[in-house]
């Protein structure tokens, strides 16, 4: 299986809780003004890498906390994105999503979209919708505006309601 990548930053801070391994897709569809990768934004751009080569890469990295699937738009390649969640799953390792998408469109999407539940139920923390540059704020842990929430993915499907994270 193939995902189209801007790039993998191995060890990074800034991407959520603990040091992680982040991968960002190409291709996004929202666009937003400012936005923080637009060169991930074209869905021809980047360069197309084996699924299977990444989780190598990322399994020579045990002091990693998990993976971040950021972009570019995640649920765009949520088939390739399910895989490489699936493998940090068994690896013991968490799972971060970034989406312009809101957490209510992707469930809404989900029923019809079995890669996209897929992908859903593998995240353990959903970072939502899209990045508001006129709304900007830099004291934020792990995204660009207050509009963005921070969501626990298995608590959220279990309570049928959005339940944001209270970690930091």
């Amino acid at each position: 299986m193939q995902i189209r990548v801007a790039g993998i930053v191995p060890e990074s801070v800034v991407d959520g809780p603990g040091i992680r391994f982040v991968v960002f897709v190409q291709g996004c569809p929202h666009h937003c003004p400012q936005c923080h990768n637009p060169e991930t934004h074209d869905f021809q751009g980047g360069q197309v890498w084996e699924v299977a080569a990444i989780i190598d890469q990322f399994q020579e990295l045990p002091m990693i906390a998990g993976i971040t699937i950021s972009g570019g738009e995640p649920f765009c390649q949520a088939e390739a994105c399910a895989a490489l969640a699936r493998a940090a799953k068994k690896m013991g390792k968490n799972v971060n999503v970034y989406s312009g998408y809101t957490y209510e469109q992707l469930t809404e999407r989900a029923r019809r979209d079995a890669p996209v539940r897929e992908l859903l139920h593998l995240t353990d923390l959903l970072i939502d919708g899209p990045y508001m540059h006129e709304r900007r704020d830099l004291n934020l842990a792990y995204r660009g505006s207050p509009n963005q929430r921070i969501i626990d993915v298995p608590e959220s499907l279990e309570n049928g309601t959005v339940v944001e994270w209270k970690g930091r």
